[in-house]
């Protein structure tokens, strides 16, 4: 499907990666509608947009008179260590069904967030079809969505992207679930020791939110089906430590501590197969870690003096 002048509901628009998807999907031309209950979304993060915003529960009965060429279905609760599991399932559940059966009954594309969290310590690269290994809620509540894909594939378009480590502008609102990159910054940028736990040797495969919003728009003329959105690289603790000193400009001793988290529910390393990817989503990340960090840093400097 060209994407221009088309219809398009965002869920979760004011979100993460959600405000990021609707600021370029405006900028490429669409009428798009925001779908967001502000529970960890900020309305600033749409600074500069233009369309309906909604403010609704997605895991509620709503009632939407619009028709859309596309859904891009980004809200739920994210946070792997949220106070109340059962919440978390159920309200993310409740909410793919409800814009699952919007996107049917109006013939809409369906795209939706999946995570990689479902691998948990699953062997690395992660591969698309290899067994999971569940280890919160939030990874459950999404591997059941993507079980549901391969009956729904034969009846309508729908693609899950499992997202990796994603970093970049607007994650602020995420609060303690925000990247490492962003955490990280914020400590050395005020001139403190970067804290890891013992001994930064965990690997995360960081990808920006730039190249993210791409995938996401890409998804729309892919076949059907569940893919890795990662760069395919994963890097230590200790090496992002040495990188975020380099690219600041400081020389902060990294300072060790315990993990306080059960490591059975902790992902201790991540890496995103990106084969199919590349194959059928036809996507590769554009941005090296080097490169998002720097544009990320830039453009958080920037929000900082025009907050002085």
């Amino acid at each position: 499907m060209e994407l221009r002048n088309k219809n398009v509901l965002v869920t979760g628009g004011a979100g993460f990666i959600g405000s990021n998807l609707v600021l370029d999907l405006q900028e490429r031309g669409h009428r798009v509608i925001v779908l967001d209950n502000l529970s960890s979304g900020k309305r600033e993060n749409l600074n500069g947009f233009h369309g309906n915003f909604i403010e609704a529960d997605v895991s509620k009965a709503i009632k939407l008179n619009n028709r859309f060429d596309a859904i891009f279905h980004m809200a739920a609760i994210t946070d792997p260590r949220h106070s109340n599991e059962q919440k978390t399932y159920n309200e993310n559940i409740k909410g793919f069904w409800l814009m699952q059966n919007l996107a049917e009954d109006s013939g809409s594309k369906f795209i939706y967030a999946s995570t990689a969290n479902l691998y948990g310590n699953g062997p690395i690269p992660m591969k698309e079809n290899q067994k999971k290994d569940i280890i919160t809620t939030y990874g459950e509540s999404k591997l059941e969505m993507d079980d549901l894909v391969f009956i729904l594939l034969k009846e309508m378009h729908i693609v899950g992207l499992r997202y990796f480590n994603v970093f970049g502008p607007g994650e602020s609102s995420k609060g303690r679930s925000a990247s490492m990159i962003y955490h990280l910054y914020k400590t050395m940028k005020a001139g403190k020791r970067p804290r890891l736990f013992k001994f930064g040797e965990q690997k995360r495969d960081h990808i920006y939110v730039k190249d993210v919003v791409d995938a996401t728009i890409k998804a729309l003329n892919a076949p059907s089906g569940i893919y890795n959105v990662g760069t395919g690289v994963a890097t230590s603790f200790n090496d992002l430590t040495k990188l975020m000193n380099e690219i600041l400009g400081t020389n902060l001793e990294t300072e060790y501590f315990d993990m306080p988290y059960d490591p059975l529910t902790y992902q201790a390393n991540t890496q995103a197969d990106t084969e199919l990817t590349k194959e059928k989503l036809r996507f590769k990340a554009r941005f090296s870690l080097k490169e998002g960090m720097k544009d990320y840093f830039n453009l958080l400097d920037a929000e900082e003096r025009r907050n002085l």
